[in-house]
């Protein structure tokens, strides 16, 4: 029994079906429903398939697999100086998807490594033409900058970059305290602005209660009076208020009145 495996009498059979069995592996691909597969035939580029069942046939063609998914690309930071001069860290994430298999296989070597590069370098280039106002407070509007940028210039590697999201923007120790300042003074500022405005708005309705009080001179006298009676109400001992003659002419002159009668 032996002799005759040796002999090649089983040997033959055997490497005939390992054969057989390596040549239909090698025949038949399935590819996922994310993924397509690149046909090269003797090197030249044939076709795209996919998904499902596609047939290869080996030493004659060549397959390259391609994942047609979504893939979040985390930015490193980078070291960015604003147009004020200001040096911050900035790190960010692209969202991106491969919509031309062909494109992404045959124009470019690492599709993923150039794709990485390309939003490193335009991320510090696009920050650097803005101020670190506009970083902190538009980041929506750099959002979209970039990911136009990204997108126009990766469009010849059949990628597309649907979105650009700035994460953390990274400020000095003395930045902090500085902004911190900038803004106590911004509120300090506008508590000024709304004081003045609310004097100016008492003013203007004092002066109107002034001049409907002087059509009326008895007004002037019920208001002197009604303001008594807030003060009598503190629980005070003693009470200085003042008192326009011009409200006791009217008593003056009806006093003058009453003896010049009882004289006639």
């Amino acid at each position: 029994m032996i002799e005759q495996f040796l002999s090649g009498g089983i040997v033959t059979p055997l490497i005939l079906i390992l054969f057989i069995v390596m040549i239909a592996y090698s025949l038949f691909n399935v590819l996922r429903e994310y993924e397509r597969g690149v046909i090269f035939f003797l090197g030249r580029f044939q076709l795209v398939k996919g998904p499902g069942l596609i047939i290869v046939i080996p030493a004659i063609q060549q397959i390259v697999k391609v994942d047609m998914r979504t893939v979040v690309m985390d930015v490193p930071s980078q070291d960015v100086i604003s147009r004020d001069n200001v040096s911050v860290r900035v790190n960010a994430v692209i969202y991106f998807r491969v919509v031309d298999a062909q494109k992404a296989i045959i124009n470019v070597e690492d599709y993923l490594a150039a794709t990485s590069q390309l939003a490193q370098t335009t991320l510090r280039s696009v920050l650097g033409q803005h101020e670190l106002d506009e970083m902190l407070s538009n980041r929506e509007m750099l959002n979209s900058d970039i990911q136009a940028i990204l997108d126009a210039r990766s469009d010849g590697w059949g990628i597309k970059v649907s979105d650009v999201e700035i994460k953390h923007v990274d400020l000095n120790e003395s930045m902090i305290r500085a902004i911190a300042k900038q803004a106590e003074a911004e509120r300090a500022r506008r508590a000024k602005v709304i004081h003045a405005s609310g004097e100016m708005e008492a003013s203007e309705k004092l002066v109107e209660a002034a001049q409907k009080m002087a059509t009326q001179p008895n007004a002037m006298l019920l208001r002197y009076l009604q303001t008594l009676t807030e003060i009598a109400g503190e629980k005070s001992s003693t009470i200085a208020f003042p008192l326009p003659m011009e409200l006791m002419e009217g008593l003056f002159k009806r006093n003058g009145k009453n003896d010049k009668g009882s004289e006639d």
